[in-house]
């Protein structure tokens, strides 16, 4: 086994014995009760959209592994598998792995291989160039391609990157000349609304958050490493407040809320702060490893079903309806966005 396809193997025993902290922020999010939602159950539209890209639900299995041999072929089959069974979207893990080695191309192939009509993100960091892209994409056949960033991680990362330098210029070339949506992730740490800006202004489709609250990938590499960079463990932005930054940047700009998301309450939560789809990663890889293929496609199926319940209650029929539901802020978030200059009265008063 390659040294590239080990840690990928260490980054999920790592990911599974770390597991979920949400600290994302939610928690200082409540909505505003409605007692006449005047709303059936039956009639709650789950449709979603990230930009160009129609999407049966807000729910997206999000990026997490690839390029690790069997295991990670096992994985990336069940949650492309149960991704097509429940009709959500998914996203693969990082696919240099197959780029750089051909023999690693299954573990990624396999997501296409068995949901041949799904929507399927593909993913490569910001260090990929355009040809590479243009593979990574074609592997999958791809809707999309998701580009993340994951600075805090290499740094952390006793083989990572340690040069940064041009990524914006990259990005803005794939693009440029990839015919999918390109959609820039991070990777556990927060996007601010200052990046966001950026990356909007080179074309980018849609942003995914990433923010902290979640898997900690500083954690992880600190495993792997003989002496510990602690201080990276609590660095990052809050999913809630990673949200609220981007969308305080333009309302047009789709958002894929992510970081720590575990229930339908979380899910909802990201959509009112302002996310069009919602990604979940590592708590769907714990119940696929701890529990089964059967038990990750009902916890799909409950989410879902949740989340329709608390629309209905909220008399929000359809996702746009959920973005404008009112919700007070409290706690470190309303004190994170009030520092930043961000209206928190504009999600209560709506």
């Amino acid at each position: 086994m390659s040294k590239r396809a080990q840690r990928k193997i260490e980054h999920i025993q790592h990911a599974l014995s770390t597991g979920q902290q949400h600290k994302n922020g939610l928690d200082d999010i409540t909505f505003v009760h409605q007692s006449l939602p005047n709303l059936s159950v039956n009639d709650i539209d789950l449709s979603s959209k990230v930009g160009e890209l129609s999407l049966s639900s807000p729910l997206l299995i999000n990026a997490m592994t690839g390029g690790g041999g069997e295991d990670t072929v096992i994985i990336n089959e069940a949650l492309s598998k149960a991704a097509g069974e429940a009709n959500i979207a998914v996203a693969v893990g990082s696919q240099m792995s197959a780029i750089k080695d051909k023999s690693e191309r299954p573990s990624y192939e396999i997501m296409r291989k068995v949901n041949p009509k799904g929507t399927i993100f593909a993913n490569l960091g910001s260090e990929a160039t355009v040809d590479q892209a243009k593979v990574a994409v074609d592997m999958l056949e791809a809707n999309a391609l998701q580009i993340h960033l994951n600075v805090v991680q290499e740094l952390v990362m006793p083989e990572g990157d340690r040069d940064f330098t041009n990524a914006l210029k990259r990005i803005e070339d794939i693009t440029k000349k990839v015919n999918v949506p390109v959609i820039v992730k991070e990777v556990g740490f927060g996007i601010n609304r200052e990046t966001t800006s950026k990356l909007y202004e080179v074309g980018v489709s849609a942003i995914d958050v990433g923010g902290y609250g979640g898997t900690n990938f500083s954690e992880i590499e600190n495993l792997r490493r003989q002496r510990f960079l602690t201080y990276f463990n609590q660095w990052g932005i809050s999913t809630a407040a990673s949200i609220a930054e981007v969308r305080s940047v333009n309302h047009q700009l789709p958002i894929i809320g992510s970081g720590g998301i575990q229930n339908a309450l979380d899910v909802a939560k990201a959509i009112a702060l302002g996310a069009s789809v919602v990604g979940i990663a590592g708590y769907f890889l714990k119940i696929f490893i701890e529990k089964g293929y059967e038990d990750l496609v009902q916890e799909i199926n409950f989410i879902l079903e949740d989340l329709t319940l608390i629309m209905t209650a909220l008399g929000a029929k359809t996702v746009k309806d959920l973005q404008n539901a009112p919700l007070v802020i409290s706690g470190d978030t309303h004190h994170w966005l009030t520092e930043r200059g961000i209206q928190t009265t504009s999600f209560s008063r709506r």
